[in-house]
């Protein structure tokens, strides 16, 4: 059967129908809304602002967030006219299946996994390292890992995974109201520290806006440190200047990750035609505005040549240089609580798309399995929660960042360009929500995301090609032979050729 046989629109929502592989619809415009800020306002907004202001784009790290937001934007709406059409689980993955055929939509959905695995690894392990922090604060001295079988374990971690593995068990919509909570709170932690960075703002420290070009020191040597970009064109590695601005885009594009994500949860949503893009684009909004004010504080505090030279720079450095150490606990308690509810919708994604690629027959149909009362997906939440608490309690997450990066830009990039073949096969499609100036700003979308990841690391890239063999070896060795689809395409071709051929009538002869 063809590797590029589509999954029909229709077939997909009578999916979303099956009894016993069906989700609950219990969220609204508000939850939504919560949602898309309680994943994108975590520790970036404190943290990544600063590296990319230090050692790629200085005060035009503001111009770096604007554009990662306007490509943010363009890809959500893409995501947004899908998801008004087809509400369904599965986000991209699922939006690929019913336009690009099987195997783009297995390589998509390998990457969502890829995103929300590793973000949600990152984060817990972060989050674990930020509550000793907080308890160091305190005056307690509570260490960040115990000793198990021989083994360093970030106990937090653990914790805090299979707190919301539990809740998110029990129900979305509790699920949505804790986060609701959280959120509200860390964006109040988050305004606050704005308007007392104002107070401390020299306009000096913004010229100049965008620096000169320097070289990077020791750029040349290290090849898998260069961006994919510069290796392929043989431009040296640089700071600052109109690439540096490029390149910092890049790395905060990061602090907008998780409104796909959003996107996952369509089937579970009430009325989703309209809640859906209303529910993405007001959390986009808000997290935009948030993102601009910590940066336009942040390099008007100090010069950028301040959070050049730390290492570990973050929104903490600037106000311990202006004598305010104390927000530095605010700050703390911030990050803490920021991370919470992203680990929470991370975990909700990643058993999303596995539940639809499941429940389609590419992995195991008994994944997709929902209880009767609750109707959760909670045997592959389960598992989803013990492989993000196993990775972020006993590995070393660093390495894995950027590769969040990759996999989100890539989902964004196939979503792009399947808004528009779709707008050719299925024009007659009713669409709550239309992605203006189509196909100009789809294309425009996939073109961005494309320079963005093409600014990513080469060795970024070694490892994305790694997941995406792994990803091949699994969709032809299992994925492929159990796919609905292809069983339910062989069954009617097997039946076409079963069928007793009807002879063709023959006029009688007259008798002589």
């Amino acid at each position: 059967m063809s590797l590029w046989r589509t999954k029909s629109i229709e077939d997909s929502i009578a999916d979303s129908l099956e009894k016993g592989h069906s989700l609950k619809r219990t969220l609204g415009t508000w939850d939504l809304m919560i949602m898309g800020v309680a994943v994108a306002v975590g520790a970036g907004i404190f943290s990544v602002g600063a590296k990319a202001a230090g050692s790629y784009a200085g005060p035009s790290v503001t111009l770096a967030f604007l554009l990662a937001a306007f490509t943010c934007a363009l890809a959500i709406m893409c995501y947004a006219e899908f998801a008004s059409a087809v509400p369904v689980a599965g986000s991209a993955y699922t939006f690929t299946y019913a336009t690009l055929g099987e195997l783009l939509a297995w390589i998509i959905g390998w990457d969502l996994i890829l995103e929300m695995l590793t973000a949600a690894a990152v984060i817990a392990k972060y989050w674990g390292i930020y509550l000793s922090t907080v308890f160091d604060l305190a005056g307690w001295n509570v260490p960040a890992t115990i000793t198990v079988l021989g083994l360093e374990v970030s106990w937090g971690a653990f914790v805090i995974v299979a707190i919301f593995t539990a809740l998110l068990v029990l129900g979305t919509q509790l699920s949505a109201r804790v986060a609701s909570v959280f959120t509200i709170i860390k964006v109040a932690i988050v305004v606050f520290v704005i308007v007392v960075g104002a107070f401390f703002i020299n306009p000096k420290n913004y010229t100049p806006f965008i620096p000169a070009e320097v070289p990077t020191t020791g750029g040349d040597d290290d090849v898998w440190m260069q961006s994919l970009f510069s290796f392929m064109t043989g431009a040296a590695p640089a700071q600052y200047g109109l690439f540096g601005l490029l390149a910092g885009a890049s790395l905060v594009f990061f602090a907008f990750i998780g409104f796909d994500v959003v996107a996952t949860s369509a089937e579970e949503v009430k009325n989703p035609q309209k809640t859906l893009p209303r529910g993405i684009f007001a959390g986009l909004a808000i997290v935009t505005v948030l993102y601009l004010g910590v940066s336009l504080v942040l390099t008007g505090m100090v010069p950028y040549t301040v959070l050049a030279d730390d290492p570990d720079a973050s929104l903490a450095t600037a106000f311990v240089a202006v004598g305010a150490g104390w927000a530095a606990q605010v700050i703390s308690i911030g990050i803490l609580v920021g991370l919470t509810t992203v680990i929470m919708v991370l975990l909700l994604g990643l058993s999303r798309v596995l539940f639809a690629m499941s429940r389609d027959g590419l992995l195991p149909r008994w994944l997709s399995v929902t209880s009767d009362k609750r109707r959760t997906p909670a045997r592959i939440q389960i598992i989803s929660g013990a492989a993000v608490a196993l990775i972020a309690g006993l590995t070393d997450v660093g390495v894995l960042e950027e590769m969040i990066n990759i996999g989100t830009l890539s989902a964004f990039v196939l979503v792009s360009i399947a808004v528009v073949v779709l707008r050719k096969k299925r024009p007659d499609l009713p669409r709550a929500f239309k992605v203006p100036f189509s196909p100009v700003l789809p294309i425009l979308s996939a073109v961005l995301c494309t320079w963005l990841m093409l600014n990513l690391t080469t060795l970024t890239w070694v490892r994305f090609a790694v997941w995406l063999v792994l990803g091949f070896i699994v969709y032809f060795a299992y994925g492929r032979r159990h796919s609905v689809l292809g069983i339910k395409q062989r069954a009617d071709a097997k039946a076409t050729l079963d069928a007793p051929t009807q002879a063709t009538p023959v006029e009688a002869k007259p008798v002589d």
